[in-house]
């Protein structure tokens, strides 16, 4: 006995390349969630460590760098502490604006403190000091 085909069915032995690509934008769209990218301010500077988990704000921030001599960087760029102030408060006026601050590990505390007090002054709503995440546990 013979059985015939339906005409409109075809049989494909290939590979279907459909299945194939969306394997592939699932892979991407897996990196591309799970990959971390580091944001470096461009001077060279060594963090603090720290072991507590930071908090997530949602205003929007400026970074003001710190190095061994105490020299303010603003993005990438030498400024006085005159030019610092007269800027946050440019940012500042009627906005909701924090400060970064990245300060050097040697640097002199006293330094960071007036930078915190001319961010204050400006009107800033909050400032946030970075620090490198500690790899030992404890004290």
């Amino acid at each position: 006995m013979r059985f015939s085909r339906p005409r409109g069915e075809e049989i494909s032995l290939g590979i279907s390349m459909a299945p194939l690509i969306d394997i592939v934008f699932l892979l991407l769209i897996f990196f591309m969630v799970t990959s971390h990218f580091d944001s470096s301010t461009g001077v060279d500077i060594s963090l603090p460590s720290l072991s507590a988990k930071p908090s997530t704000n949602t205003l929007e921030k400026i970074t003001v760098v710190l190095d061994k001599e105490g020299d303010c960087y603003l993005d990438k760029r030498r400024i006085s502490l005159r030019s610092l102030y007269e800027t946050m408060k440019e940012y500042a006026s009627g906005k909701n604006i924090g400060l970064i601050l990245s300060a050097d590990k040697d640097v002199n505390h006293g330094r960071v403190v007036e930078v915190m007090d001319l961010a204050k002054k400006a009107g800033l709503k909050s400032i946030t000091i970075s620090a490198q995440w500690s790899t030992r546990e404890g004290f």
